[in-house]
């Protein structure tokens, strides 16, 4: 056989053996990529179609298989599973942006320049502002209605303490909500001193004074998700789990949604009143490929900062004060009954070491046989000893770790020694339960993530406080707080087979950034920010 003859076939055998590849949306190469997966297994490239991942793996093995005219040279930059905020409140945290921000504030004098200012600009009828913690102040005292009166005696104010379970009102306010000293509501205070109402309430009084604020216009609303949905992408945030919406809201994200107009994936817990749950009972669950709505919000109790969380033994810092259950627990082993009966996860907020009790023995009496309900308890922040064991049960801790870097210069003061031990135990939830979702609870802390993964392997605070952090036993691994902010809070929605962790099937959410977070030092993960977070494939930061 003539040489070339030969040649010719060899190119015709190699020609016929050799596919056409595959063209894909995005590929990206040269990366760093964590996929969390079951191995916790890293690789350097990826293929992208319709916004799902197609393939992971080596550079080699992606561009041997894959084409595509958005071919991404990530240039050793380090990708991670689209990350997951556990708890958080984005609606309220948009409607916030809309209101005083009173974050930060080291005394009522400055809490009062801040609504000045505010005012000045907005020329408010009713000004409502959030942010304000006495326990930041000189004298770390509730304030009261006399200094709102004195500066705004005829305009309506009402101002939320940060964590939401306190508030502080003018004497406008008061009257116009009919509130008076013999104003009874169970499950929280209204707050009386030699005889005067001092314009505090806390937990279920709030209501009273929530029912008068001017309902937010529909443009409003949308206006308040679609920026704070620009704050998510830009800390590399592709899910959230709002803690208590109302169904109006929720259905305003499904079709802000559907139109393309907002694209951020939202896990919806659905506040629990007999209105709501009645409504979603009939409705069924509601699952889009951005949306699920499969949960409900209960509240147990309040919070440790307005000595609202309910204890089984007094304050330390406060003899008197026990805190108290909004939700009887009649109520909550009602509300848990129709659930079990039902597909729907329950998720109940629960702070203090006798609500969280109470809630434990609810939720085990109602699971009963009951297998993969992955029902939740929100905070899970001061335990029994004797009550850890109730995590072994299929009970999922969602916790916040800036929460114990943010309390724990008063938190001794409320629970003392003791009590302390058992408090923000993150580890020891861990252990107990084999996963444990990580969030915020923004606007209660701040939105950004980093702080929740340093707070979480750091046990300090963004100052670096204490040197050698708070309470460490109860520190967790960066590959455990990875994965508590990705794949285990994906687990703790029922979304885990489509997100959480970046392999062949699931969606392509991922956040870039141009360090490693699992190598670097603790103190400069406080100062990275994403470069870029995708969701389904897309850029959208």
């Amino acid at each position: 056989m003539k040489p070339y003859i030969l040649i010719l076939l060899l190119f015709s055998l190699v020609s016929c053996l050799k596919k056409d590849k595959t063209t894909a949306d995005l590929i990206i190469t040269e990366a760093t990529i964590y996929t969390v997966n079951n191995s916790f297994d890293t690789a350097t490239a990826m293929a992208v179609i319709e916004g799902e991942v197609v393939a992971i793996g080596t550079d080699e093995e992606i561009t041997n298989k894959f084409k595509s005219n958005n071919t991404i040279n990530a240039k050793g930059k380090f990708i991670y599973p689209g990350l997951i905020d556990a708890h958080c409140h984005f609606y309220g945290y948009g409607m916030n942006l809309q209101q005083v921000d009173l974050r930060g504030t080291k005394s009522m004098q400055e809490v009062i320049s801040r609504i000045q200012a505010f005012q000045k600009e907005k020329n408010l009828k009713f000004i409502v502002g959030r942010g304000w913690d006495q326990n930041d102040w000189a004298v770390k005292e509730f304030p009261s209605k006399a200094i709102l009166d004195k500066y705004f005696p005829n305009t309506p104010v009402v101002l939320k303490r940060i964590d939401g379970h306190a508030i502080v009102v003018n004497s406008k306010v008061l009257s116009m909500a009919n509130i008076t000293k013999d104003t009874k509501v169970t499950g929280g205070q209204i707050e009386i001193v030699t005889g005067e109402l001092t314009g505090i309430l806390i937990d279920n009084p709030m209501e009273l004074v929530f029912n008068i604020i001017p309902k937010p216009t529909v443009k409003s609303q949308i206006a308040a998700l679609l920026e704070a949905e620009k704050v998510m992408f830009e800390y590399g945030l592709t899910t959230v789990n709002d803690a208590g919406l109302e169904p109006q809201v929720i259905d305003l994200i499904d079709s802000l949604q559907k139109s393309k107009a907002m694209k951020l994936n939202v896990y919806a817990m659905v506040s629990a009143n007999q209105k709501n749950i009645d409504l979603y009972l009939k409705k069924g669950i509601y699952k889009s490929d951005n949306l699920n709505v499969r949960s409900f919000k209960m509240y147990g109790d309040g919070a440790l900062g307005s000595r609202g969380a309910c204890l089984h033994q007094p304050y330390s810092d406060s003899p008197n004060q026990l805190g108290a259950l909004v939700t009887s627990i009649p109520d909550m082993k009602a509300i848990a009954d129709r659930l079990t009966a039902s597909s729907f996860q329950l998720n109940t907020h629960a702070i203090g070491d006798s609500a969280n009790t109470a809630i434990l023995k609810v939720y085990k009496a109602a699971l009963e046989g009951k297998t993969d309900r992955r029902w939740k308890i929100e905070h899970a922040q001061v335990i029994q000893e004797a009550d850890f064991d109730y995590f072994k049960l299929g009970i999922i801790p969602s916790v916040q770790p800036t929460h114990a870097t943010s309390d724990m210069y008063w938190a001794e003061d409320r629970l003392g020694k003791n009590r302390i031990k058992n408090a923000y135990a993150y580890k020891k939830l861990l252990q107990k339960a084999g996963v444990i979702a990580l969030g915020t609870d923004f606007p209660v802390e701040e939105v950004n993530p980093m702080l929740t993964f340093h707070a979480a392997v750091a046990r300090k605070d963004a100052k670096g406080y204490p040197r050698d952090g708070f309470q460490m036993e109860n520190a967790l691994t960066r590959e455990e707080a990875l994965k508590g902010m990705t794949i285990w809070a994906a687990f703790s929605n029922f979304e885990e087979k489509e997100k959480g962790s970046l392999e062949v099937g699931k969606w392509a959410d991922f956040v870039v950034y141009d360090q490693d977070i699992m190598k670097i030092r603790d103190s400069e993960l406080l100062k990275l920010k994403p470069l870029n977070t995708y969701l389904k494939g897309e850029k959208v930061k």
